[in-house]
């Protein structure tokens, strides 16, 4: 976390406003790389939630660390995809075992 008063970092993401002389609400997780993994953006009036960070960064270390892919809302624990030939038109199989198209 950070505090930008004068806009030099938000300039560099696009989320200062010069006109208002103000950085647009917006996070970024970035990794152990450098390599930004994940950005939102939300107008000051939209609260964020700190639960769904904390997913997110789990998420992130998880499919670092495993390779695997997580489906969406994912939580630890729950089902991972493991991405690869096989998975491709499969997905739904993985993600929802109990959903027959037949």
């Amino acid at each position: 976390m950070l505090s930008d008063t004068g806009g030099t970092i938000g300039s560099l993401y696009g989320v200062y406003d010069e006109q208002e002389r103000v950085n647009i609400r917006g996070r970024f997780i970035i990794d152990a790389d450098g390599v930004l993994q994940a950005a939102e953006l939300l107008p000051p009036p939209v609260g964020r939630s700190v639960k769904e960070l904390v997913r997110q960064l789990q998420a992130l270390q998880h499919t670092q660390r495993t390779g695997e892919a997580t489906t969406c809302d994912w939580v630890p624990g729950a089902t991972t995809l493991k991405p690869g030939p096989d998975l491709v038109g499969n997905v739904w199989k993985v993600w929802r075992p109990n959903v027959s198209l037949d």
